[in-house]
């Protein structure tokens, strides 16, 4: 069975938003550097620096998102989509890096005297660099959401997060200018590198429920209610219910007990009708394996297996 679920038009456009994302992310850094330059603003290094991880992440993302796209082979029987989960855990991780960075370089400046100079040279290439990211973070998320790629969201998430950086810089700027008071500068700094950290740890989170398959509750409730729904208009029942995410797709299996006297062939067109309505229904899609029984010996053929007519596990 082949893995792949995403068409060369989705391909096409998937890599092309990545490949934006790096070409931006490459510029952003150069501006801010440049905008670092002109102002000697502790808080405005720290959005460069958060730069800095997000385009080696984007780096990273870029090549797995080309990875996820190969086919099941013998040594990756699944395929190899589940390289998402490594990614938005990595980019997660690049983010948090950032964060403490930004911590230790606000602290170091405050303790050891603050100097800023050309403010306003350097929040014209902040607002810049916030509008850009803000639009194409956008655009990231959307798109990850729609094409069901984690590798684009997590991305999209990020230059979001990049934007949101540079608006509290502009306000900590924006405090110094008004109130003269530079130790604005890098409190501005922490909170941003706060906000960022706590990103960056959803991120981490949502990737390690991916590879160790934590179940998705909405995906169960939506199985357990086809089902139910499905195995009783046929006078059927189902236990053993699992499903992980790949992910791309959803795969899905369970075990469908049948009345004696059913034949194989029946037995097999009724399982692969059930199979068809959960594949149409699960977004991403789903591959679904179903394992079929005879109810009237299940007891004595499988007598460690929970008794139960619905979604029980072993």
């Amino acid at each position: 069975m082949n893995f792949t679920t995403k068409s060369a038009a989705d391909r096409q456009a998937m890599n092309f938003a990545m490949n934006l994302s790096l070409v931006i992310g490459l510029l952003m850094f150069i501006m801010k550097v440049g905008a670092f330059l002109l102002t000697s603003s502790s808080a405005i290094l720290s959005d460069a620096a958060e730069s800095v991880v997000h385009v080696a992440a984007v780096a990273f993302a870029a090549y797995s998102l080309r990875l996820s796209y190969r086919a099941a082979d013998e040594d990756h029987m699944y395929g190899h989509a589940k390289i998402s989960f490594f990614s938005a855990g990595f980019e997660g991780a690049m983010i948090i890096l950032a964060a403490l960075y930004i911590v230790y370089e606000s602290v170091y400046k405050w303790i050891h005297g603050l100097q800023l100079e050309n403010l306003g040279s350097g929040a014209v290439l902040l607002v810049i660099a916030a509008v850009i990211n803000g639009g194409l973070g956008g655009y990231l998320v959307w798109l990850g959401r729609k094409k069901n790629s984690l590798i684009l969201e997590a991305d999209g998430k990020h230059v979001l997060t990049d934007c949101w950086t540079s608006v509290a810089v502009l306000a900590g700027l924006g405090l110094v200018l008004l109130t003269k008071w530079l130790p604005f500068d890098p409190i501005c700094g922490i909170i941003v590198a706060c906000n960022i950290f706590r990103s960056g740890a959803e991120l981490v989170k949502s990737a390690f429920g991916g590879l160790m398959d934590t179940a998705d509750p909405v995906a169960q409730a939506k199985l357990t209610e086809i089902l139910d729904r499905e195995t009783q208009i046929r006078g059927l029942t189902y236990h053993q219910l699992r499903h992980r995410n790949l992910g791309d797709a959803h795969w899905v299996e369970f075990h469908l007990l049948f009345p004696e006297g059913v034949s194989l062939t029946n037995a097999h067109r009724i399982a692969t009708e059930i199979e068809r309505v959960i594949e149409t229904s699960l977004d991403p899609r789903a591959f679904v394996t179903t394992h079929l029984e005879c109810a009237s010996d299940h007891e004595v053929l499988h007598p460690h297996e929970v008794k139960s007519g619905r979604n029980s596990i072993l």
